[in-house]
């Protein structure tokens, strides 16, 4: 009933997102190249997909191939206004969970900014040695020319009802991912990868990693060695479900809360002396308030060889 009371509003939504694509597509606007080649990680759905994972392994194994990546993100959630670059001390609060989480896990320069051709010219005035620019979400940020579009999609949700904002998840229309060059569908629990053809699609699956203590963050257990009890896991991402999902998969023991994505930790939303499991997105915004028995779980990204092999093609082409 709600999807169809808000049909107006969706087309309305699908017209004008519609017709800017049509004036970047026609030449009526134009992408501007930032003189280095740029991946862009993103999706057709509005949050919980699991792309900032996936950008975390996708800058690690960039470096490992020999190439100097940075990353520029718009910083959903942060208030910083213009182009800000990202310090290991950043508020999220600032500049958004996600550039900081990504920051932290790749040391690899990261500058967020609505304007993402603007962010990028910044990133390489302040670190002119990066030779590949990797894009947090913008698929549809179409001003910034790009070299590599990759769609993420969680297998378990898949395209929701296939109706666009509000009425549904979609930010562009399925047909949207036969301009793209591969899909990844984030396996997280006993979710199924689906068809998207014609579009080239792997699958990367998400799996829970090591914990570590959020007063202690150098102390780091493997999940299965933590104490048996009954945790409290609590996490404000776009898609709690998939975090939970793999606490079960692990054995877990725990009481789920769900907060909202992106969502402002404080104080008084956990029991300081509770035992409590929290995602790292999670965890960057509780780091000063934490109690003794908080918990971050990190995630391990697994993408299959086929996507491994292909991408590495397409760079060195």
């Amino acid at each position: 009933m709600l999807t169809l009371l808000l049909a107006p509003l969706a087309v309305l939504f699908a017209a004008v997102s519609g017709l800017r694509r049509l004036a970047y597509r026609r030449g009526w606007l134009t992408a501007l190249s930032v003189g280095v080649p740029v991946i862009v990680v993103g999706n057709l759905t509005a949050g919980g997909s699991g792309k900032t994972p996936l950008v975390i392994w996708l800058v690690n194994w960039l470096h490992a191939q020999g190439y100097r990546p940075g990353v520029v993100s718009r910083g959903y959630g942060g208030a910083a206004r213009g182009c800000i670059e990202v310090r290991p001390d950043s508020p999220p609060a600032e500049v958004g969970d996600e550039p900081l989480l990504i920051h932290l896990n790749t040391a690899a320069p990261v500058v967020v900014g609505r304007d993402r051709v603007a962010a990028a010219r910044t990133l390489l005035a302040r670190h002119p040695g990066v030779d590949v620019i990797v894009s947090d979400d913008g698929l549809q940020h179409y001003r910034l020319q790009r070299d590599i579009e990759l769609a993420v999609i969680d297998a378990a949700s898949g395209l929701g009802n296939g109706w666009p904002l509000p009425a549904g998840p979609l930010r562009e229309p399925r047909r949207r991912l036969r301009s793209v060059d591969a899909v990844i569908q984030v396996v997280r629990g006993a979710a199924q990868p689906r068809s998207y053809p014609p579009v080239t699609s792997w699958r990367a699956d998400y799996r829970a990693g090591q914990a570590w203590r959020l007063r202690a963050p150098q102390e780091k257990r493997p999940l299965q060695d933590l104490p048996r009890r009954d945790w409290l896991a609590a996490t404000g991402i776009g898609r709690p479900q998939g975090f939970f999902d793999m606490l079960d998969a692990q054995g877990i023991r725990f009481s789920p809360r769900a907060f909202a994505d992106h969502h402002a930790f404080r104080p008084q939303d956990l029991p300081v002396d509770a035992a409590v499991l929290m995602t790292e997105k999670d965890a960057v915004k509780c780091l000063g308030f934490a109690g003794e028995d908080w918990w971050a779980v990190e995630l391990d990204v697994a993408p299959e060889t086929g996507f491994i092999d292909w991408l590495g093609a397409r760079l060195n082409a």
